[in-house]
């Protein structure tokens, strides 16, 4: 068995000697974030996504929503204060934030971005994101999340 190579998200969790879960699955096996959920063996309301926008102001803003949700963007812009909000481009995801599409990680990206965390994470006692890398996932309380980013919580799905 190979030594996994830390991610900046796990690098800056174990620098601050904060506690979180470490899970591995086969990424090719799992190509959307219900399809991870399944490989964690999780429900998908505890499995968020990180999606990386960008404001008609030309600020960037994160926002992590579970896997089987979509981002409301008329919300999501509410919630930061934006005219409106757009999805970045894939391809100015890794230059921006240093982690490609499908392993987005809130923790450790190039430089800070204002971060909100659906509402439903709040009646769980930990959630799971990206570790930083396709195939990786971290199990962290908000608590703990709340030591390494500062983030909002808000309802910023769109409803059924």
């Amino acid at each position: 068995m190979g030594k996994e190579i830390k991610t900046n998200a796990v690098r800056k969790l174990d620098s601050m000697k904060l506690s979180y879960k470490e899970y591995f699955y086969d990424e090719k096996a799992a190509l959307g974030g219900t399809e991870v959920a399944k490989a964690l063996g999780e429900d998908p309301a505890r499995v968020f996504k990180t999606l990386v926008t960008v404001g008609k102001s030309g600020s960037h803003y994160v926002f992590m929503v579970p896997v089987d949700k979509e981002l409301d963007l008329k919300k999501a812009a509410a919630a930061v204060g934006e005219k409106s909000v757009s999805m970045i481009k894939e391809k100015e995801l890794l230059p921006l934030t240093g982690y490609v599409h499908g392993g987005c990680s809130p923790v450790g990206m190039k430089k800070f971005f204002r971060t909100t965390i659906h509402s439903s994470a709040s009646g769980f006692d930990t959630i799971f994101c990206s570790a930083g890398k396709r195939g990786q996932q971290i199990e962290i309380s908000l608590e703990t999340l709340s030591k390494v980013i500062s983030f909002g919580l808000c309802n910023i799905i769109k409803e059924e």
